[in-house]
């Protein structure tokens, strides 16, 4: 039985997340006002006669100046029977109506687990010098099924983004995170999970007496503050502060829930600060910054622990910390970033990254060429 693809309402939209717990942050209708340079379209997938939609996704489009041709890109999507034996039936009518939307290229980011490694794992190929990237180390589940659809997307005409994600049109999201799994575990059971160093830090904010509160849009400047300094210290570019205001706006209209804001206090001052997102039982720390100042009452793990307890008493199956860096060379300045998510006791996990494809091959490819000169 055929597929058609159609735009769906707001409400449809929302209406098929609901169902489906584990969609994506960037998978709900309000993450494209959060992107106004994108247009963006919530499509439904429909059996011949069906009312209700099989299948759903969050289509952003960034129309080329001049050309009248557009981008199509898909976030962490889109929401449908990804290990489906007749894929091209749920692929082919998503290429046919982006095409007839003007789209020259196609990207998508299938949410699929490839491989998870434990947190001891981790840490074990982090001290030991012969491992160089993570993808090298053996992994502790692999899931079979997920190889096998890589090979039917190559077959079907799809191309994996670069890793690095330094090619295409910049939008990439992590191939590889760091997730704290919460479903049938007690609180005490995650204080357990935290290594001996969290452990400790946690306790050591509690007695130094830094207070974790919940902030709003009022709290932004502060917690921007904190972020640019971040910028500057970790070496990358940071967004403006209307991005986030916009966010939040966007979000927390959707739902109340949908983003929340943390502030670490200590002796009248803020040292932290961190987003957290949330769709279903689904939980993402999003953006975190702090300062160099204070550091020695651990703002950072007390902030996170809070976020960690408020996860598991919203109900939520997974806590998730986002990027983390493939490499294990001790050069990387982002190897302490990635120590301090694995200190939480979760895992490392490897999706299937994002694909592309070209519906215009030389439109696709004079942007690649011109990306990768920026």
């Amino acid at each position: 039985m055929t597929l058609r693809v159609r735009p769906i309402s707001r409400e449809e939209h929302l209406a098929f997340v609901a169902a489906r717990p584990s969609a994506s942050h960037m998978q709900v209708p309000s993450w494209g006002e959060v992107k106004p340079d994108w247009r963006a379209e919530s499509l439904g997938w429909f059996e011949e006669g069906g009312g209700r939609p099989a299948g759903a996704g969050l289509v952003l489009l960034r129309r080329l100046p001049g050309l009248g041709r557009s981008l199509a890109y898909l976030p962490e999507g889109p929401l449908i029977d990804w290990h489906a034996p007749d894929l091209e039936r749920w692929l082919e009518p998503l290429l046919g109506y982006l095409k007839g939307r003007g789209a020259f290229s196609v990207r998508m980011g299938p949410p699929v687990v490839v491989r998870r490694w434990s947190a001891d794992a981790v840490k074990a190929a982090i001290a030991d010098p012969a491992a160089r990237r993570l993808r090298d180390v053996p992994a502790t589940e692999e899931d079979p099924g997920a190889a096998e659809l890589a090979d039917r997307l190559r077959r079907m005409g799809w191309r994996r983004t670069d890793p690095g994600g330094e090619d295409g049109f910049a939008a990439g999201q992590p191939r590889y995170v760091f997730q704290v799994p919460l479903a049938g575990r007690t609180l005490d059971d995650l204080q357990r999970g935290l290594n001996q160093q969290w452990r400790r830090n946690v306790k050591k904010a509690e007695k130094a007496g830094v207070k974790v509160v919940q902030g709003g849009y009022d709290d932004l400047p502060a917690f921007y503050a904190l972020y640019t300094e971040t910028a500057e210290r970790d070496r990358f570019v940071p967004r403006p502060l209307p991005y986030f205001q916009r966010m939040w706006t966007a979000l927390t209209a959707e739902h109340p829930d949908r983003m929340r804001l943390y502030l670490a206090h200590h002796d009248g001052e803020v040292l932290a600060a961190a987003t957290m997102l949330t769709v279903g039982t689904h939980v993402w720390y999003s953006y975190g910054a702090s300062t160099v100042r204070r550091r020695e009452v651990q703002p950072s793990n007390a902030i996170q622990w809070r976020m960690l307890s408020d996860a598991h008493a919203l109900g939520a199956s997974v806590y998730d910390l986002r990027g983390i860096t493939d490499t294990l060379e001790d050069t990387d300045h982002l190897l302490g970033l990635l120590r301090f998510k694995v200190g939480t006791g979760g895992h490392a996990a490897e999706y299937l990254g994002e694909w592309d494809f070209p519906l215009n091959r030389l439109l696709h490819k004079a942007l690649n060429l011109y990306m990768s000169r920026r």
